[in-house]
């Protein structure tokens, strides 16, 4: 099971983190600032789903210690966070004009 696990969690983790790259480099790189501001929040969502990713990784896939369960609690809340902020600000520039 936890080699099912690593094997899933594992490309998860490396395709959010190409994504939160290449949404990044199109966010410091836009010209048009709603573009840029979305851009950006689809960064802070793949973060955010990247930083859940990894959460899942501490809590399930290592020895129970407590240091890792309290790292892995960390991330999955900053990473909750991440997703939230992100999904409103996508929202939020969506319904902008301009």
């Amino acid at each position: 099971m936890d080699q099912l696990l690593q094997w899933l969690l594992l490309p998860c983790i490396l395709i959010t983190l190409v994504l939160s790259v290449v949404f990044s480099l199109k966010s410091r790189r836009g010209t048009d600032a709603k573009l840029r501001g979305m851009n950006a929040a689809k960064m802070n969502i793949s973060m955010g789903v990247m930083l859940m990713f990894i959460a899942l990784v501490q809590l399930f896939l290592s020895n129970e210690s407590t240091v890792r369960i309290v790292i892995g609690s960390l991330f999955l809340v900053l990473g909750v966070f991440n997703l939230f902020a992100g999904l409103r600000n996508l929202s939020v520039y969506r319904t902008m004009k301009g």
